[in-house]
C-alpha cells in the first residue's frame, strides 16, 4: 500500500516562510506526476504545484506567483517532495496534501484532485496577519 506523509506546517505571521516535506513509501524506478494541493475550510481542495519526475516538469497554479517552489528528491531511492513557501499570506491558510499516482506526465486535467490515486494526511499551514 502506497504510503505519504506530509510533514513541516506550522503557524507563521505573515511575510514568513516554510518547507513542507513528503516522505513517500514509492519507489524511483517509475515516473509519476506528484503535486501539493491545499484546502481552506469550506472551500473545494485546489491544485498548487505540480511535479514530473520523469523529466522534471513543474507547474503552478496562479496565485503562486513565484512565492512557492516545488521540488523532488529520489536519493534514497524512494520519492520525495518538498515545497518551499515564501512570503505567505494570511490566504495560504489551509490544509496542504500531498498527492502523487496523477495524470501522465502531468499533463491532461491535472489540477483537478481526482486525477491522482494516492494522497497523504494533510499538514496544516496557518498564517496570521
Amino acid at each position: 500500500q502506497v504510503q505519504l506523509v506530509e510533514s513541516g506546517g506550522g503557524s507563521v505571521q505573515a511575510g514568513g516562510s516554510l518547507r513542507l516535506t513528503c516522505r513517500t513509501s514509492m519507489s524511483s524506478v517509475s515516473s509519476d506526476c506528484m503535486a501539493w494541493f491545499r484546502q481552506a475550510p469550506g472551500n473545494q481542495r485546489e491544485s498548487v504545484a505540480h511535479f514530473y519526475t520523469g523529466d522534471g516538469t513543474r507547474k503552478y497554479a496562479g496565485f503562486v506567483k513565484d512565492r512557492f517552489a516545488i521540488s523532488y528528491d529520489d536519493s534514497n531511492g524512494k520519492k520525495a517532495i518538498y515545497l518551499q513557501m515564501n512570503n505567505l499570506e494570511p490566504e495560504d491558510t489551509a490544509m496542504y496534501y500531498c498527492a502523487a499516482g496523477g495524470p501522465l506526465r502531468c499533463n491532461g486535467r491535472y489540477w483537478e484532485p481526482a486525477q491522482f490515486r494516492h494522497w497523504g494526511q494533510g499538514t496544516q499551514v496557518t498564517v496570521s496577519s
